[in-house]
């Protein structure tokens, strides 16, 4: 049976194409970038999203230590990622950002930097609704946000000697200020060996000690749900062959602080002329205990 993708995802390609990035297939629900032909009910493994599926990684997730986290593999199409990979060499200088402290080395894409059009097909996939509504069934964190520029997301890079202190991500997005939930990453390091650094190591602050550690490798991906204990890094310094990088692709989940705050009336469309009658009904519905406008309403019929 052939599954077909919802449209959120061909939004970047048909711009991708328009600059001569990206070419339409011929055969239908196909597309081909720089050559490669991907069928678009293939661009992720589908059997991830059924519903036993659903509920085993949830299960799993829920009984995570030190915290919250899920390692999942194969999600998505490795034809996808590897042309991911590939325009890691092709995004500008301008379009990279080199974050280097005492505590972190390794840079990242600007925000909303012009990706390359698998990079844009992958983040319109993670950031769609059928998506996200995956994601929130595993986790539960109802309606989650997604942010399409990316902000501490996007194409990450470690080069020869890069660390991460151990710390806990951010609690609000700097500009919208919705709270972050989560970080979802994706890897792209083909035969990664442990001995060459750089594995995430998630930490159990109270025992001052890794507790787990999740190797790089091509195709994985890992959940990691934002909170207080949340702290993960990767402290052995990047030491691997012919100086090749480490590379991963991330989106970070937010809510909104306001969910479930708004009065009735500002869930409301408002229009600008109103009978009378109609005035009084909006200021009564305002006043009356919602068990008690749903009674009415059931005997009026309005």
């Amino acid at each position: 049976m052939s599954i077909s993708v919802p449209p959120e995802i061909f939004t970047s390609a048909t711009e991708a194409a328009s600059i001569g990035q990206l070419e339409r297939a011929p055969v239908a629900n196909t597309v081909t970038i720089r050559g490669v032909r991907l069928p678009l009910d293939e661009l992720v493994n589908y059997k991830l999203f059924e519903p036993e599926q659903r509920q085993r990684f949830r299960d799993e997730l829920l009984v995570a230590k030190p915290f919250p986290h899920l390692v999942i593999e194969g999600i998505f199409n490795p034809r996808l990622l590897e042309l991911v990979l590939e325009e890691f060499e092709t995004l500008t200088t301008g379009g990279w950002l080199d974050v280097k402290s005492r505590y972190e080395s390794f840079r990242r894409s600007v925000i909303g930097a012009r990706l390359g059009p698998a990079s844009q097909i992958y983040f319109d996939i993670v950031n769609s609704g059928w998506f996200t509504e995956w994601v929130s069934s595993i986790t539960g964190r109802p309606y989650l946000l997604p942010d399409p520029q990316l902000h501490g997301g996007g194409l990450h890079e470690s080069r020869t000697g890069a660390s991460f202190a151990i710390h806990r991500d951010f609690g609000r997005h700097t500009e919208s200020g919705l709270v972050n939930e989560m970080v979802f990453i994706t890897y792209l390091n083909k035969g990664w060996e442990p001995t060459w650094g750089s594995a995430l190591e998630l930490w159990d602050k109270k025992k001052n000690a890794c507790i787990t550690k999740v190797q790089p490798e091509f195709g994985r991906s890992v959940f990691m749900l934002h909170g207080k204990a949340s702290y993960h890094g990767h402290t052995d310094p990047l030491n691997a062959p012919d100086g090749r990088p480490r590379r991963s692709i991330a989106a970070y989940y937010y809510s909104s602080p306001e969910a479930g705050k708004p009065s009735r009336d500002m869930l409301n469309t408002i229009f600008m002329d109103r009978r009378p009658i109609d005035k009084a009904l909006a200021v009564a519905r305002v006043l009356t205990p919602p068990i008690v406008w749903s009674t009415i309403k059931k005997v009026t019929g309005r």
